[in-house]
């Protein structure tokens, strides 16, 4: 246990400072944000090219880890969706939100920090599908279906159709479509490109937890724990549990990639969740659950790692 604190201590440490720094006036909430866009669009997306532009383009595009996580966060989303909508009986667009948060991972600014101190640069590639997977499937599907909830004049396919359209804006989404065409035709950047982007992402994993920690100044959870401990057993129990069961269906996978996927699974909502919720009037819902399920992920996480540790075939 000592040597998962070892891996997970500095992590939360990191955002405690984070919180700190913000809470006393060291930086501002403005200047965390404009930290986390510093990492948003260059220094996640100069991570990203690196996995995946310098390795063999058969590694890279992983068809097990891409159906493993993909099915395992949809069967999250369902069951996510079918809780919140049939048995709690809320609305179509709280629980489209809740789907959203209980199957999308923190897997910039909390994931890779921790695969990275867990697999070192192995961590890339794993944080590189799964960021895929949520921008092509889980996040278009949850916001077109919250959309189309309100919009009666739009179908959910042309939602889904717009959300696609905005996500090829994204400069990660930009950065892994290049990390993918530079390992298929085997380019390599000339060296001065290829140091500059290195020193770009070499930056990501403390900027990324310093801004996540300051972005939960301010939160509230008074009042909305009882709904909000759901979402947090959905986020960091169901969805670990449906990708780690996808995962032994689909056939053997190299270590590292279970562990990414299981691990990103287990991670906290991602940390835009209350401004993807704001359109629909549920960001403060989101945000008191993303608290409770960023603190709460310290002691999970935690669990998952000496769990791994004790099965066979879940070491690198």
């Amino acid at each position: 246990m000592l040597n998962i604190l070892t891996i997970t201590g500095p992590i939360y440490l990191s955002i405690a400072l984070g919180f700190a720094a913000t809470r006393r006036g060291f930086f501002s909430k403005v200047d965390g944000q404009v930290l986390g866009r510093f990492v948003l669009n260059f220094a996640l997306p100069a991570m990203l090219f690196n996995a995946l532009s310098q390795r063999n383009f058969a590694e890279v595009m992983n068809p097990r880890f891409l159906l493993a996580y993909g099915a395992g966060s949809m069967l999250s989303f369902a069951i996510g969706f079918g809780v919140w909508r049939l048995l709690r009986k809320k609305s179509w667009v709280e629980s489209s939100m809740v789907a959203m948060g209980v199957s999308t991972s923190n897997s910039g600014y909390v994931g890779y920090p921790i695969l990275l101190q867990f697999l070192g640069p192995a961590a890339g590639l794993g944080l590189a599908l799964t960021v895929l997977i949520e921008n092509l499937v889980t996040i278009p599907l949850a916001l077109a279906m919250a959309d189309s909830a309100e919009s009666a004049h739009l179908s959910w396919q042309r939602t889904v159709l717009e959300s696609l359209k905005r996500m090829t804006k994204i400069p990660m989404m930009q950065a892994i479509v290049l990390g993918f065409v530079c390992s298929m035709l085997g380019l390599q950047l000339p060296e001065v490109l290829s140091k500059t982007v290195s020193l770009f992402a070499a930056s990501t994993a403390a900027i990324a937890l310093f801004v996540n920690g300051g972005s939960l100044v301010g939160m509230r959870v008074m009042g909305l724990i009882h709904e909000v401990r759901w979402i947090a057993l959905g986020k960091l129990v169901v969805h670990p549990l449906s990708v780690g069961l996808m995962l032994m269906l689909v056939g053997p996978i190299a270590p590292s990639l279970k562990i990414s996927a299981v691990l990103l699974a287990g991670m906290p909502m991602l940390g835009i969740y209350p401004l993807l919720a704001q359109r629909h009037g549920q960001e403060g819902f989101c945000a008191a659950a993303l608290l409770v399920t960023t603190v709460a992920s310290f002691f999970t996480l935690s669990l998952i790692l000496w769990a791994m540790g004790e099965l066979p075939g879940w070491h690198v």
